[in-house]
């Protein structure tokens, strides 16, 4: 087998390699692939077979052992931008009607919200500024 044909061989491994990679959407057959491109620049270059396999497991595991865990961390956060009830959480309301442990009604970001107290023997009067500290449901829990 001579060197053109080598880094063609290379570059088909490349290309089926990225087929499960669409079709599973594992991003470690794409960094695998990656590591088949570049065995096939070091056929490209001359090198003979044990380079062009080394140069194909260095990449391809070094791609994995840093871009894998990166992946993975980005995976699992939470969103920077909260939105819905999850964004009321933390807001403050002015009270409309007492709330109590038995309900009440609150201004909350410009709606009017049914609410309740978090702590059960506190009232809230109209007119003072609440914080909302959990939504359940159609009802804000307030302290």
């Amino acid at each position: 087998m001579n060197d053109i044909d080598a880094w063609v061989w290379w570059l088909v491994g490349a290309a089926a390699l990225g087929i499960p990679l669409v079709v599973t959407a594992m991003p470690e057959f794409g960094m695998l692939a990656v590591g088949a491109v570049a065995a096939a620049a070091a056929a490209g270059l001359g090198g003979d077979v044990v380079v062009q396999v080394l140069v194909f497991v260095v990449v391809s595991v070094a791609l994995i052992a840093v871009v894998r865990p990166i992946a993975t961390r980005h995976r699992v956060q939470r969103p920077q931008l909260v939105t819905g009830v999850d964004a009321l959480k933390g807001k403050q309301a002015v009270v409309l009607e007492r709330v109590d442990s038995a309900g009440g009604r609150i201004k909350l970001a410009g709606e009017v919200w049914s609410a309740r107290s978090l702590d059960a023997g506190q009232v809230y009067e109209p007119g003072r500024e609440v914080d909302v500290v959990d939504i359940e449901g159609a009802t804000a829990i307030v302290m």
